[in-house]
């Protein structure tokens, strides 16, 4: 009689411990191949609407739309996901920390930064521009912008670019935000605001700034947005293969339509893997 009931107690025992074994494991991050009940951690940016954007109904945004897709076909589903903030300056050190298993986060590949991380596409080919005003008439070009009021965010070099490069005489204005530039730009405070198209293009798709801008079409530079991961991490062949499969189904094309088109965004074709314009 005693012996059973140590067998019973002992068999309580060793089923609680595979129980919270199991429960553990479903919470563990996965480095890659198959979801099963694991959660990835993906990084990308919480504010910039149309392409990385934390909202009270969820995450929303092009590169929002491409890490899903990635992660859809890495196995995880939507509701695997933790999504983390990747401002600007912590990128590289989340990836090397282990802090996220990828970053799809207007993440443009540049020499430097391949030192320290791997990158999967590009699988967007963005520029430098301008966002004017949908009544401006007399800033057709970059030379254009000598003598106006040229906008952009404090620590941004896009402004500073223009101005070294095409139009020196134009008068630099720094704002905290790329909001406070457009309220300055709407309001008439300031002549043209600049950064990548994509991220123009972002905001100017919102509700309440529709119709209201345009961009310029400049194209002063070539940003290639990748997929940043790990240095040596396998996941670079499999996000490439998955980003291949996006443009090939369509999915792609919809997602730049349904993010960035009410700006309307003229966005340049699908890039192909590999292919780093400079």
């Amino acid at each position: 009689m005693k012996l059973r009931k140590v067998t019973a107690a002992s068999a309580v025992v060793l089923a609680l411990a595979l129980s919270a074994t199991a429960c553990g494991s479903n919470d563990k991050k996965d480095g890659g191949a198959s979801g099963g009940g694991k959660k990835i951690a993906i990084g990308i940016k919480f504010d910039q609407p149309g392409l990385g954007q934390k909202t009270p109904q969820g995450y929303s945004g092009f590169d929002v739309d491409v890490a899903k897709y990635v992660a859809k076909k890495l196995g995880y589903n939507e509701d695997q996901i933790e999504w983390k903030e990747s401002k600007s300056a912590d990128r590289e050190t989340m990836l090397q920390r282990g802090d996220v298993e990828f970053i799809a986060a207007t993440y443009s590949i540049t020499p430097e930064r391949e030192k320290k991380v791997d990158f999967a596409g590009p699988y967007l080919l963005a520029h430098q521009d301008v966002l004017l005003r949908a009544d401006e008439t007399s800033i057709k070009s970059p030379s254009d912008l000598n003598n106006k009021k040229l906008c952009s965010v404090t620590g941004s070099t896009s402004a500073q670019n223009v101005h070294d490069r095409l139009a020196p005489k134009a008068n630099l204005q720094q704002y905290p935000t790329y909001s406070a530039c457009l309220s300055g730009l709407q309001n008439k405070a300031i002549d043209a605001l600049t950064t990548d198209d994509s991220i123009l293009a972002g905001y100017a798709s919102q509700a309440q700034f529709k119709g209201k801008f345009k961009l310029g079409g400049f194209k002063m530079t070539n940003e290639n947005y990748g997929i940043g991961v790990k240095k040596g991490s396998d996941l670079k062949a499999k996000i490439n293969k998955a980003l291949e499969e996006m443009v090939a189904d369509g999915s792609w094309t919809k997602a730049v339509e349904a993010n960035l088109g009410p700006a309307n965004y003229k966005n340049e074709p699908a890039p192909k893997i590999g292919d780093v314009k400079s």
